[in-house]
């Protein structure tokens, strides 16, 4: 699950971590009341999406010249002047694609004196099975640039769980930052803080770009990215709470409320499978046809007829779709459940699309015969390299 800057800061601040003064706003009238809060006379407006590149980001609404999504203010009047452009336009980064993301949210914060940035994330390094700590001088809104063309500049750090963070970890921080004195012993207590959140929270990615050094000498976290592990969110309802269901696809909100696995894509041809290895097969198996996976939609292996027919009408809300193929594999998944829950779903939504079904497994007969005797026009498949070529076939046809 990702978590916005401004919550995310909130969080971090619990660890005893250095972050700007701030306020969240989600009016106009909010922002001006949060800024009046802080010191001034510098404060730091920022759009809250889930998404990178804020600061190079381009509002669609406004001209091609305005400001991005992170805006520098000198006055009070600024930072409402600023809210008011902000505040439900479109903000499009590198990250969001060319539809962009309708900002909601504000953060409203104290500006800083900038001495240098620097960049430190934590992430979980699949390759090793160990956690990652990812540490480099150029901080700031370049560090993709700097990654591609001076990947020397950036050094990573593994940190076996089983061992934890050792003091040698904090050193090696601090000399990949090459800092010394007052600020080098700072670095070291932050990266274990750092380090400490990350797994307390079952944090899945944080990063810290930039971490900069204050003209007084002090470190702060000036912005932040963080996504946890959805699978661990029953370990903390605090964080779960934090949830923002409007910076998410609404069809995969609703199959999250179904306990579906739904991930929506590019293509026209909707795919319900159960199990993740076989829907990533069904997807490649779709391409290698010559056409393209509309989603990735996991109903898992204790569906019910109800949780099949929901899935079913999530993916026909996708207007992209132009035929869905149904390939279950029956172990714990009966056969015949998921073809009463295809029947029951056909009947709501009025199905107009083609439709081609393989079954395997557990009652396969019962659920064939289902499905054969249901009137509707369902074309069925005797294996996964069967169902590809006919679904892609039927929707050429139709097409």
């Amino acid at each position: 699950m990702n978590l916005h800057e401004y919550q995310a800061k909130e969080l971090l601040a619990k660890y005893g971590i250095g972050i700007p003064a701030g306020h969240a706003a989600l009016t106009v009238e909010e922002a001006v009341a949060g800024a009046k809060q802080l010191p001034g006379p510098l404060y730091v407006v920022k759009a809250q999406i889930h998404a990178g590149g804020r600061g190079k980001g381009k509002f669609k609404e406004l001209p091609a010249d305005a400001k991005g999504g992170v805006r520098l203010a000198k006055s009070i009047e600024e930072v409402e002047a600023n809210a008011k452009e902000m505040l439900g336009n479109t903000l499009v980064t590198i990250q969001t694609g060319d539809a962009g993301k309708q900002v909601n949210r504000l953060y409203v914060t104290d500006g800083v004196d900038i001495a240098s940035e620097y960049y430190l994330s934590l992430l979980v390094d699949r390759a090793s099975g160990r956690v990652a700590m990812i540490v480099s001088t150029e901080g700031g809104m370049d560090i993709e640039e700097v990654a591609h063309s001076t990947p020397e500049k950036i050094t990573t750090i593994i940190i076996d769980p089983a061992q934890g963070f050792m003091p040698h970890h904090g050193r090696a921080v601090a000399f990949a930052l090459k800092l010394s004195g007052d600020l080098n012993k700072q670095a070291q207590k932050l990266a274990k803080q750092l380090y400490t959140a990350f797994m307390d929270l079952d944090c899945e990615m944080l990063e810290i770009n930039p971490l900069v050094e204050t003209v007084d000498g002090n470190l702060l976290v000036l912005d932040t990215k963080m996504s946890t592990d959805g699978n661990a969110l029953f370990r903390h309802k605090d964080v779960e709470a934090l949830r923002d269901v409007t910076e998410e696809d609404p069809a995969e909100v609703e199959a999250s409320e179904y306990d579906l696995a739904y991930i929506k894509l590019d293509g026209n041809i909707g795919c319900m499978v159960n199990g993740a290895g076989l829907a990533m097969a069904t997807m490649d198996i779709i391409k290698l046809n010559g056409a393209f996976p509309a989603n990735f939609l996991d109903v898992g292996g204790g569906a019910t007829t109800e949780k099949v027919t929901a899935a079913f009408k999530i993916i026909l809300k996708d207007p992209a779709v132009e035929g869905i193929l149904v390939n279950i594999f029956g172990g714990i998944m009966k056969c015949d459940v998921i073809a009463n829950g295809i029947v029951q779903a056909a009947k709501d939504v009025n199905l107009s699309v083609p439709l081609v079904v393989r079954l395997e497994g557990t009652n396969v007969q019962q659920g064939k015969d289902i499905l054969a005797n249901s009137g509707l026009p369902i074309v069925p498949a005797d294996d996964l390299g069967d169902a590809a070529k006919k679904i892609v076939a039927e929707v050429k046809q139709a097409a």
